[in-house]
């Protein structure tokens, strides 16, 4: 994926400006920052949920926002998502929310788009939960019922929005390792937008860190070398969980 002079936009007001970053094949790349810096915005961008005000996104150098009729059908499905709450059907077991993708995408028949789903499910360890409904499984299953969802079509490029959020720390150590295990198993590209620091350490290869203030990435690298060596020194407090300054006065 390739971002090059990206600004996201709701009317008048600019979210984000000047956005510019690669994503390199089979890395963990990580998108953060604080609270309503943009972060959502532009993982709605990046999924084709919103045009850019200006600027491009290529996807294996299509540019998404200009990609048309079946040409976009084909690039969506070259990603999956997971959204931060899993975004599961309640009325549908975990084996048919995962069949969702396949039914709509493929002319499979049912009972092929059944065992895939199980395969994906197994694939997050929810192997034996195939029937059961989001509400009888707990935040971290969602999530990893989520996860399988969107590696249905198994698409090469995978987005994750706040995976970790609201996990007890055992439940969010599991997903991290889900995650570099997909990496590792799949070879998958993944996207992940989060705050979470203990996350951000255990699986990004790199992040981008975005500024509200500055309405644009501030920082991009390794978490623990701009942890330690970045000269910005909102980039510095970030991740070392300091304070903001406060005027005297």
């Amino acid at each position: 994926m390739r971002v090059r002079g990206l600004r996201a936009a709701y009317g008048d007001v600019t979210i984000l400006r000047d956005v510019e970053f690669d994503v390199r094949r089979g890395e963990v790349f990580v998108i953060l920052g604080g609270s309503g810096c943009g972060k959502s915005t532009l993982l709605q961008h990046l999924i084709g949920l919103i045009e850019p005000a200006e600027g491009s996104i290529l996807i294996d150098g299509v540019d998404l926002a200009r990609a048309v009729g079946d040409d976009r059908g084909r690039l969506l499905r070259r990603f999956g998502v997971m959204f931060q709450s899993g975004a599961l059907f309640s009325s549908m077991t975990l084996a048919e929310n995962v069949s969702l993708p396949l039914e709509e995408f493929t002319d499979l028949p049912p009972d092929a788009i059944r065992r895939i789903a199980e395969q994906k499910l197994c694939l997050v360890s929810l192997n034996g939960y195939e029937d059961h409904h989001p509400n009888e499984i707990s935040g971290g299953m969602k999530k990893r019922a989520g996860v399988a969802r969107a590696l249905a079509l198994d698409p090469p490029l995978l987005f994750l929005d706040e995976p970790s959020a609201g996990l007890d720390p055992i439940s969010a150590a599991d997903l991290d390792q889900l995650i570099l295990d997909l990496r590792e198993s799949l070879g998958a590209t993944i996207v992940i937008v989060t705050h979470e620091l203990d996350s951000i350490f255990a699986v990004a290869d790199r992040c981008i860190v975005l500024d509200k203030a500055r309405r644009s990435i501030v920082a991009t690298g390794h978490p623990a070398d701009l942890r330690d060596n970045s000269p910005d020194t909102f980039v510095r407090a970030f991740f070392n969980r300091q304070p903001t300054a406060k005027e005297a006065g």
